[in-house]
């Protein structure tokens, strides 16, 4: 009898723990609060490496110098484009959203880029006069007035009219992230309808929903729209608290 109760006893504990285990995976994973994507989400597209290899295959062309892409790469860091997310609930699973590529965070990535150009342009330019028996002053300060007295124009200015482009252009990053419309969740996927000129494309987006962070980290069903996998964005405020801590 006594053993009788005692696996009884063990058995209602297993089916307790087990219980216990189901209900906090639902919780983490399947309570209606995760499902709801309400806020500004902000990702930053990763632009370094398109930059530092476009830079790179216009420099390792100058005469009677060299350059690795590690060297511009040391350069070029931390380049990225700003994209808004804006995301509203309206019922159950399902809301609104409008995402944005920021043209100023555009511009002030492309200006960062070029002036990181400009650096390590300056030091081919200088190693080149010296080369070539140069004995007047080799230093940046100095080699950017001799590249504006031949061009006619500061060196980033040179680069920009006659050099590579180092990033996509903004339209085509508006193409790919820009838009608006309806959208859904439903177990890890996000059904993104855009709306446009008419026109409705869905963009199904499987995701992984951490605390403050969503991560797209696949695209699926509708035409492929170019966009970067994986893709990690967060919430404004989190981040704006991170940047204030890291300040």
């Amino acid at each position: 009898m006594r053993k009788y109760v005692k696996y009884s006893m063990i058995i209602l504990l297993l089916l307790s723990v087990g219980i216990a285990a189901v209900c906090v995976v639902y919780l983490f994973l399947f309570a209606p609060g995760d499902s709801d994507l309400s806020g500004e989400w902000i990702a930053e597209l990763e632009m370094t490496g398109q930059a530092a290899a476009m830079a790179y295959g216009w420099l390792k062309d100058m005469e009677g110098v060299s350059v690795s892409l590690e060297d511009v790469e040391a350069h070029m860091q931390d380049l990225t484009v700003r994209v808004n997310l804006t995301m509203e609930q309206t019922k159950g699973p399902e809301g609104i959203f409008r995402c944005i590529v920021l043209p100023e965070s555009y511009e002030a990535c492309n200006q960062a880029a070029y002036e990181a150009f400009a650096v390590v342009f300056r030091e081919l330019a200088a190693e080149r006069l010296r080369m070539a028996g140069y004995e007047g002053s080799t230093e940046q300060e100095a080699v950017e007035a001799l590249i504006a007295e031949t061009f006619g124009m500061s060196a980033v200015s040179y680069l920009m009219t006659c050099g590579p482009a180092l990033l996509p252009s903004l339209e085509m990053l508006q193409a790919q992230y820009n838009g608006s419309g309806t959208y859904e969740t439903m177990e890890g996927v996000l059904i993104r309808q855009f709306e446009a000129e008419g026109s409705e494309v869905i963009r199904e987006e499987r995701y992984i929903r951490e605390d403050s962070q969503l991560v797209l980290v696949e695209e699926r069903g509708a035409a492929a729209s170019g966009c970067q996998y994986p893709l990690l964005y967060k919430l404004k405020q989190e981040r704006d608290q991170e940047n204030s801590t890291e300040k």
